[in-house]
């Protein structure tokens, strides 16, 4: 064990850091568990979450302190895996932790048990990579169908609205039955176009995120129009929305499927 006394208040201070981390990470994991398909991917979990709890005594060993974890952090990543899965969530996490490897390295030269720390936190990463297989993103094909369909129709159509009909509420509820109209028909589309193909995506579940993608798009262009009473700030305000939605979800498939947001976006 390290010589508390002869540590660098620096090295302390990213020790204590490092052991927050840890402890943070092990209750992150610990609630995720639960959330995570397959019994043997469940195991896979608790395992890391147990390892995460032996890395912050470890480091207790060095700094002699009892830290807490970092309740905030637990609330957002949980919230974050409840919300948009537990594959955008941990990958969401393991960046973090990519970032606090570069204390782990720092310190290594003052601490000889960072760099065993370091050699797990990447094998936990590898062992997530393995085990993430959820449905949401097996029909996120689907779900950008949708989404794609809608920003390009739907805009169009309310930026047309908008100049013929000068009223923002009978702009809206035109958009709506539009909006709804083409839901449906674009959920039936790729109903028959996923029935004609061999393979893993149920037919009727693609309809579905396809539908749902292309109605949750269609309420968030329409808002506008039931907040705000000129159609031209109406209108400008849904553009600004249909940008937001491609910069969110351009940054959600780009965290879960580690791909490059800023050429994506």
């Amino acid at each position: 064990m390290t010589d508390r006394t002869a540590l660098d208040p620096a090295v302390r201070r990213r020790l204590l850091t490092a052991q927050r981390n840890e402890i943070t990470e092990h209750h992150i994991y610990r609630h995720l568990a639960p959330m995570v398909d397959g019994a043997g991917n469940r195991e896979v979990v608790e395992r890391i979450a147990a390892e995460e709890l032996a890395h912050s005594r470890t480091w207790k060993e060095h700094t002699g302190e009892e830290v807490a974890p970092d309740r905030l952090k637990i609330l957002f990543y949980c919230t974050v895996c409840r919300i948009f899965g537990y594959t955008f969530g941990i990958k969401l996490m393991e960046q973090g932790e990519d970032r606090a490897q570069v204390d782990y390295t720092e310190i290594a030269h003052a601490v000889p048990d960072a760099q065993s720390i370091l050699e797990d936190e990447e094998r936990h990463e590898q062992e997530l990579i393995g085990l993430l297989d959820e449905e949401r993103l097996r029909y996120v094909g689907s779900v950008v169908l949708g989404l794609n369909d809608a920003l390009v129709e739907l805009t169009g159509t309310l930026a047309g609205l908008s100049f013929a009909l000068m009223n923002t509420r009978l702009i809206a509820v035109v958009g709506l039955i539009t909006g709804i109209a083409a839901s449906l028909s674009m959920g039936a589309s790729e109903y028959l176009s996923q029935k004609t193909e061999e393979g893993d995506v149920d037919p009727l579940r693609a309809a579905v995120y396809t539908g749902a993608a292309y109605v949750v798009t269609v309420a968030l262009l329409i808002a506008p129009f039931l907040i705000v009473d000129h159609y031209a700030v109406a209108l400008a305000c849904t553009l600004v929305a249909a940008l937001l939605v491609i910069l969110v979800f351009t940054f959600y498939i780009a965290v879960a499927k580690d791909l490059d947001f800023r050429r994506r976006f």
